[in-house]
């Protein structure tokens, strides 16, 4: 996510686009059907960094209304592949970034993931329509109102308020774990909740010029790799840490 202007709440909107959402749905009707698709293409030519974004994850990016995810003044942009503002000086991440950290997490349909950052709840998801379980964690208390109402019907699901530098002890461990700000390192909280075998992607640094997604590796030894992916810019990360 990358640090915009501050918003109003607008969480009774958020819900009477659901609603309008379901009733097109019900009515067999899909006017954003042929957006998702263009969408998706997108990402496909723009895969890179030696990483292949695999079928499933691309579909479940098919599935999930974008628009249905940022506030009604950006839902014209909703399906152009870059970040848009969501309030609270956050933003719902570009959708490139958002199939290749899915990507990179390599769910399965068995997995128990950790989100940390729900934001507008997009993330959450995708994520949801391709492993057992979603854990996601919001600071942001107005954020995660929203996202909660937006996620009802992704019922594996579930969120919280809290600080995501100390994970969720109580659900873990996880399979992978998906951080949406950026760390100054990899919070020993959130590689201790990880699974032997398991998966962490994480944007690490301390500016949003020195910043570079990671992904880390712990083997079924509990010993752990790091590799670079690509630079980045995402919010901080934030919390009493």
């Amino acid at each position: 996510m990358a640090r915009l202007s501050a918003p109003r709440t607008w969480k009774g909107v958020g819900c009477a686009l659901a609603l309008g959402v379901a009733m097109l749905a019900a009515a067999g009707e899909d006017p954003t059907a042929s957006s998702r698709r263009r969408m998706v293409q997108r990402i496909e030519s723009m895969e890179r960094n030696g990483v292949d974004v695999r079928r499933s994850v691309l579909d479940a990016m098919q599935r999930v209304p974008r628009h249905a995810f940022v506030p009604p003044s950006q839902r014209d942009f909703a399906y152009e592949n870059r970040p848009l503002p969501i309030g609270y000086g956050q933003t719902i991440s570009q959708p490139y970034i958002v199939a290749l950290m899915t990507e990179l997490a390599d769910p399965d349909p068995g997995d128990r993931v950790l989100e940390i950052g729900t934001g507008s709840g997009y993330q959450a998801a995708v994520l949801s329509l391709l492993v057992a379980q979603v854990h996601s964690i919001e600071i942001v208390e107005p954020l995660h109102a929203q996202a909660a109402v937006r996620l009802r019907t992704y019922r594996n699901v579930r969120t919280r308020v809290g600080d995501g530098y100390y994970g969720w002890k109580e659900a873990g461990p996880f399979d992978a774990i998906v951080v949406t700000a950026a760390a100054p390192n990899v919070p020993p909280p959130l590689l201790a909740q990880l699974k032997p075998g398991g998966r962490m992607v994480i944007p690490v640094g301390t500016t949003f010029f020195t910043q570079q997604l990671l992904l880390v590796q712990k083997d079924k030894h509990g010993r752990v790799r790091t590799q670079g992916v690509l630079p980045v810019m995402f919010v901080p990360l934030t919390g009493d840490h």
